[in-house]
């Protein structure tokens, strides 16, 4: 072909080229806002907005049936939270979590008022310190979440409120920052594996907070198989972000160790072949029986904070996105939001209420599914948080409420006013009104 001919060809192709480019993002652009005018006419975002705002001016246990106020639950609805209270009764509970801090650096799981905290055979071992006069704590010592979960409500507040100068107050003559520093130190010594260079707990499942080899499940006890999964780590990752945000000059002493967990996090848990975490690394062997294939749970939770803690790919987040919509088709539920799946089989826990599909092993917390919400818009997957936002906001208007939890058949389970969903809902919701 001459190159006269070629040439005109060549225009051709361009411009076309071109065209196509120009449609592409044409519609991309209409699509946007279509989705921005739907999530600004959804008016069950508006009256879950309110309900949540509502429901935090009760105070901030846990929720209707709980006395305490917990870490791990208070780190999800601070920001809800600060749009309620003045920054000096947010910034109380935090004192109270930093005067029940151990002399190794630990945290407890929760306080309530000391004339509340009276011990029972086969209850909360009560802590008490020199420098809190009003409250008592107790320690889930099968977490390992209490000190990230801290410091990254510390985090929140700070960005909430702009009350930079709490991290230079001093509480029993140590100041936040390096209280909140020590609390790392103790995840170091006491809760760091050398061989893998990750942090191990308790066995538990997912995210939870309760071990098979007892009824209860809250205690480590001499019967307690160790073990390393992704929840505990994704949680040190982000609360090593947030610190080193606010204290930039340990960036030396904590950034290796970022990116020394970020890595043995993908080399030790990820499953290349199932693009999946493993349940568990144990390290003195497992509770369950040998026959039972355990990497074949998927753990909905542990994933959707590792997202937010940024160890996947978008072709990860991709593929984890599609098995969580897959394991809720398979078992019936109605949310990301399921913990796990398939579920422990029936007797796996010691603990009656972790049955297949109860509580922790399968059952379906709003409160970690507003999590995947949250890492999806993270990442820009406005579109797919809505989708799968839609049926969590649908339910709290149904049952007038954020309960705890919910069964496979979308049924209310737990305290109906559990701050900790409220807190991640309002999360998303702000989050999902800014997209334009």
């Amino acid at each position: 072909m001459k190159l006269r001919t070629i040439i005109p060809l060549l225009g051709l192709l361009i411009s076309l080229n071109v065209s196509c480019e120009l449609e592409n993002k044409k519609d991309k652009s209409q699509a946007k806002i279509g989705l921005s005018k739907q999530i600004a006419n959804d008016s069950t975002i508006a009256l879950v907005e309110k309900k949540a705002l509502e429901v935090v001016e009760n105070g901030f246990n846990a929720g209707d049936g709980y006395m305490e106020v917990w870490i791990r639950d208070y780190n999800t609805f601070i920001n809800l939270a600060a749009e309620v209270y003045e920054k000096e009764l947010l910034k109380k509970n935090l004192k109270v979590f930093f005067r029940l801090q151990g002399e190794d650096g630990n945290i407890v799981d929760g306080f309530i008022p000391q004339k509340n905290a009276i011990s029972k055979d086969g209850g909360y071992n009560y802590i008490f310190t020199d420098i809190e006069s009003s409250y008592a704590g107790h320690k889930n010592t099968v977490e390992t979440d209490q000190e990230t979960s801290l410091v990254q409500t510390v985090y929140k507040y700070v960005k909430s409120t702009g009350d930079v100068a709490f991290l230079t107050e001093e509480i029993g003559g140590v100041s936040v920052a390096k209280r909140m520093e020590h609390s790392m130190d103790f995840l170091m010594n006491k809760r760091y594996n050398e061989k893998y260079g990750l942090l191990y707990g308790a066995t538990t499942a997912d995210w939870g907070d309760v071990q098979p080899e007892h009824e209860w499940g809250v205690y480590l006890t001499d019967d307690t198989h160790y073990a390393i999964d992704v929840y505990d780590n994704a949680m040190f990752i982000i609360a090593l972000d947030n610190f080193l945000e606010l204290a930039p000059e340990k960036k030396s002493k904590w950034e290796p160790i970022r990116e020394s967990i970020a890595k043995n996090v993908m080399q030790y848990l990820w499953d290349e072949e199932n693009d999946k975490f493993i349940p568990h690394i144990y390290l003195n062997g497992s509770p369950f029986p040998e026959a039972f294939d355990e990497n074949k749970i998927y753990y909905h939770g542990g994933t959707a904070v590792a997202i937010e803690a940024g160890l996947l790919t978008e072709e990860q987040i991709e593929v984890s996105l599609k098995k969580m919509r897959d394991n809720v088709k398979k078992s019936g539920a109605h949310s990301i939001g399921l913990t796990l799946y398939p579920t422990y089989p029936h007797g796996s826990f010691q603990n009656t209420g972790m049955y297949p599909y109860g509580y922790q092993n399968g059952g379906d917390w709003t409160w970690f599914g507003g999590r995947m919400i949250l890492a999806l818009l993270k990442y820009g997957y406005y579109e797919e948080a809505y989708l799968h936002l839609k049926p969590m906001l649908n339910r709290v208007i149904a049952n007038d409420g954020f309960y705890e939890w919910y069964t496979v058949g979308n049924e209310p389970m737990g305290s109906a006013t559990f701050k900790g969903s409220a807190g991640v809902l309002y999360d998303a919701i702000y989050k999902l009104k800014k997209y334009k």
